[in-house]
């Protein structure tokens, strides 16, 4: 029973301590923040490969993947893209499709699109700009990966704002504003901006984000490993479940659809997916929509989840036979021209499902 309690306890980290336990977090120094997450970062953080180069071009790659990305899930493609695409000329002379190629299964495609777009942009100007307001002009490039790219790599005092800060600084200031307004992320840049340690803005930042990754997690945060625990006025009122607040929610659109995995050979039939949307240039499996007319061969070889923002996908995966229509956006794909092409995230996760595996 005791080794059950102290895991939880320990686990919890904060819920376990009694407020009178808590010592008052004190607010008339609030670069005290940066120097504690300064000294808690020099003893030890994550080992990422992006975190060993002050390179704004392999830095602002890496923080482009990150959106929306956990970082063990882009490492793989940050070190396949980079040993493709090693400078940002080599990535402003690809095409579309090459690009597309090595972004493939990260999500989000117009993060590929306009990280080309951009080289191009930095090439024509002559390299890489070394301004906040230069870099944030930049195609795909907000107020949060200007921050991080100006601080890491050129030293330049302006803190970060992601969703993992958002957490931290709600906590920390005990403030249940919803982070979903604009003029409540003003005020929590502005927040962190005050914590800034300005000798060493790069670490800070870094120290930032680690701490919102891997100790102020969204649940069961690791009070007890936390440098800034004793000025977390949130810990200190035991209302660290309750934050942050975020009151816009969409409800999410549940989606039921089949996918064909139709064979001739060692090929495959594959679409084009074209128009505006963001998948537009990226070749998945064909649906029962699409091809109405399949013949169900009777193998089934499953179910697999995928959402994109808010719509959640249920997709089932079986075989079927079927000409090639006459439509210039179906096409027999070889197996060994699989990891050549923009593959849509749902291919290669319905192909793995049928055992059609392949490497990129």
């Amino acid at each position: 029973m005791w080794t059950r309690r102290a895991s939880q306890w320990w686990r919890s980290g904060c819920a376990s301590l009694s407020k009178s336990a808590r010592a008052a977090p004190k607010t008339d120094d609030p670069q005290l923040i940066g120097r504690l997450l300064l000294s808690w970062y020099a003893r030890g953080h994550r080992d990422l490969p992006w975190r060993k180069t002050r390179d704004p071009y392999r830095i602002w790659i890496s923080e482009i993947m990150l959106q929306q990305t956990r970082a063990q899930t882009v490492i793989p493609y940050y070190t396949r893209f980079l040993e493709r695409f090693p400078t940002v000329e080599s990535l402003a002379a690809a095409t579309e499709d090459e690009v597309l190629v090595l972004w493939s299964g990260l999500g989000y495609y117009s993060r590929a699109r306009n990280l080309r777009a951009a080289a191009q942009k930095v090439v024509a100007c002559g390299g890489f700009p070394r301004e906040f307001d230069t870099i944030r002009d930049l195609p795909g490039i907000g107020d949060y990966t200007a921050a991080a790219i100006a601080s890491i790599a050129f030293g330049l005092p302006h803190a970060v704002l992601d969703g993992n800060v958002l957490r931290v600084v709600a906590r920390v200031t005990n403030d249940a504003s919803d982070i979903g307004a604009g003029k409540t992320r003003e005020r929590f840049r502005e927040v962190a901006q005050s914590w800034l340690e300005p000798t060493d803005p790069a670490h800070f930042n870094q120290a930032l984000m680690e701490l919102g990754a891997t100790v102020c997690l969204p649940r069961n945060p690791l009070c007890l490993l936390c440098p800034v625990a004793q000025e977390c006025q949130g810990r200190a009122e035991d209302r660290l479940t309750q934050l942050p607040v975020k009151l816009r929610r969409t409800e999410p659109v549940q989606v039921q659809q089949t996918l064909l995995i139709v064979k001739d050979r060692r090929r495959v039939m594959l679409r084009l997916r074209s128009g505006k949307g963001r998948m537009t240039g990226f070749w998945d499996l064909p649906t029962m929509e699409e091809l109405p007319h399949a013949r169900r061969l009777g193998v089934r070889h499953g179910e697999f989840r995928h959402t994109i923002t808010h719509h959640h996908y249920t997709f089932t995966v079986i075989d079927a036979s079927v000409p090639l229509p006459a439509d210039e956006h179906f096409r027999w794909v070889a197996g060994s021209q699989l990891s050549s092409i923009p593959l849509a995230t749902t291919a290669r996760k319905a192909l793995a499902l049928a055992g059609i595996v392949y490497k990129l």
